[in-house]
C-alpha cells in the first residue's frame, strides 16, 4: 500500500519561541514542517518548498505579512494561509483578508482552535482541488499543487518558470513566440526587458535537460521562439545552442 504523503506547512514566524512550539504540536499532528523566521525567507520557501498551507504572522522583519501575502497572490501561489496576529481590530481582519488570507487567527490562541483550523483550510481546499497534470518526456507538472518532477526527481521552479513550461506544454509541438510567453506568462502589461524569457529557458533547461548545452526536450526555433518536444529530435530550422 502506498504511504500517503506528508502535508507541508510552511510556517512564517519571527518569535523563535512560538515559531518551536508550533513546530512541536504540527509535526506531533502529523505535519510536515518547514520554518521561517522573516518575511524575505518565507517568500523564498513559499516559491521552492510547495506547501500545502502556510502560517502568516502579521507582523515580520524585514517583509510584513500583508507585503508578503500580496506577493504571493500576485505570484499565483494559491495556497490557503492562515494569518496570525496579535492586532485585534476589525479593520486590521479585514485588511488581512482582504490581502488574500483565508482565515485570521489572533494572538494569543490555543492550539486546538489552531488546529481545527488548519483542519477546515485544508478540507476546503482538498474539496475544491481538480487534480490536473501535463507529462511529456519524462516531466510532469501538477498544475493545481504546482509542482513538478522530471522522471520522478522533484524539480524547484521558480513561480513564473513553472507557469512558462506549462505554457510550453500546454501547446507540446507548437512553436512559440517569446512576444507570446511574455504575454500569457508574464502579462499584457509587462514592461521589462524581453530577454527574461530566454533567462527562463536558460533556468528551465538547467533542471529539466539532460544535457543543457544539448537541449532535446525545450527547443530553439531560429528567429521565431521556442517549443516543447518531449524529447523529439531535433528538425531543420532548430538549434540548441542558439536564444532567439
Amino acid at each position: 500500500m502506498t504511504k500517503k504523503r506528508k502535508q507541508r506547512i510552511l510556517l512564517i514566524e519571527d518569535e523563535a519561541g512560538l515559531r518551536q512550539t508550533l513546530k512541536l504540536n504540527l509535526k506531533e499532528q502529523g505535519y510536515k514542517v518547514i520554518t521561517a523566521s522573516d518575511g524575505h525567507e518565507g517568500l523564498e520557501k513559499a516559491r521552492t518548498k510547495s506547501p500545502d498551507l502556510i502560517i502568516l504572522d502579521l507582523m515580520l522583519p524585514g517583509m510584513d505579512g500583508l507585503s508578503l501575502m500580496r506577493v504571493l497572490r500576485l505570484e499565483e501561489i494559491d495556497v490557503p494561509v492562515l494569518m496570525l496576529t496579535a492586532r485585534t481590530s476589525e479593520m486590521d481582519k479585514i485588511i488581512g483578508l482582504e490581502s488574500g488570507a483565508d482565515d485570521y487567527l489572533t494572538k494569543p490562541f490555543s492550539l486546538g482552535e489552531l488546529m481545527a483550523r488548519i483542519r477546515a483550510l485544508l478540507r476546503r481546499a482538498d474539496r475544491t482541488r481538480t487534480r490536473e497534470t501535463l507529462s511529456s518526456g519524462g516531466v510532469t507538472l501538477d498544475l493545481v499543487s504546482r509542482r513538478a518532477t522530471r522522471d520522478g526527481r522533484p524539480l524547484e521552479l521558480s513561480p513564473k518558470a513553472f507557469s512558462l513550461l506549462a505554457e510550453l506544454m500546454r501547446h507540446e509541438h507548437a512553436v512559440l513566440s517569446r512576444d507570446l510567453l511574455l504575454a500569457r506568462v508574464w502579462g499584457e502589461d509587462y514592461i521589462g526587458d524581453p530577454r527574461t524569457v530566454d533567462v527562463h529557458i536558460r533556468w528551465l533547461r538547467e533542471q529539466i535537460e539532460e544535457d543543457p548545452s544539448q537541449p532535446k526536450l525545450i527547443q530553439t526555433v531560429r528567429g521565431i521562439g521556442y517549443r516543447f518536444e518531449g524529447g523529439a529530435e531535433i528538425e531543420d530550422g532548430v538549434t540548441d545552442d542558439e536564444e532567439t
